[in-house]
């Protein structure tokens, strides 16, 4: 019994790390070519999306997703890749995300920090009178210009796999940054262009 209180205890003083991910877009051939992944097949996409993200996240962390599970002819619904990746996962629907049976996935949360309210949507096209920061995916790295890793004008964080390396960027990285004083930041791992 002791040894039970001791475990609840230790767990509630236990800091959780909050990572972003979005459009990991599982068994999706084609992606592969559209966004230049650098994987020579889906199977070693999935693998090697798997791995990454399993060996960043612990299971106690928790993951916001931000939409686009999987796309394609006889891809795996969410429901089988949230079974095999680690963490607590909050997921956001995406454009490509279908009914997820009885569970409804929100279009867009609300995640506050000490310093800033980050809304957390798939499209960034679809905040309507958000003047905050906003934390998105669906760009991927197809437009650049405007929707970087971090656009300060915007201030838009892209958090599509090809911008994070193919792994969840964890939020205490992101705010790390000093984002307030970005400009402009192409990838996770670009040097930051200040303002």
């Amino acid at each position: 019994m002791i040894r039970n209180w001791r475990v609840i205890i230790r767990n509630l003083f236990r800091k959780r790390t909050v990572y972003l991910i979005s459009d990991t877009h599982f068994d999706h051939a084609n992606i592969i070519k559209y966004c230049n992944r650098p994987f020579a097949d889906v199977a070693e996409m999935n693998k090697i999306m798997v791995n990454n993200w399993n060996n960043t996240v612990k299971s106690s962390d928790i993951v916001y997703f931000l939409g686009d599970w999987g796309y394609g002819h006889k891809h795996r619904p969410p429901s089988y890749w949230e079974r095999n990746l680690k963490g607590k996962i909050k997921s956001i629907k995406g454009s490509h995300d279908k009914s997820r049976g009885r569970i409804k996935s929100p279009t867009h949360r609300i995640l506050k920090t000490t310093n800033h309210t980050f809304l957390l949507i798939h499209d960034p096209n679809d905040s309507r009178n958000w003047n905050g920061w906003m934390i998105h995916g669906h760009m991927h790295n197809s437009k650049m210009d405007k929707y970087p890793f971090i656009n300060g004008h915007r201030k838009t964080i892209n958090v599509s796999v090809e911008l994070i390396g193919y792994r969840p960027i964890n939020l205490d990285t992101i705010l790390a940054l000093n984002i307030d004083t970005i400009k402009w930041m192409r990838t996770s791992t670009s040097k930051p262009e200040r303002k």
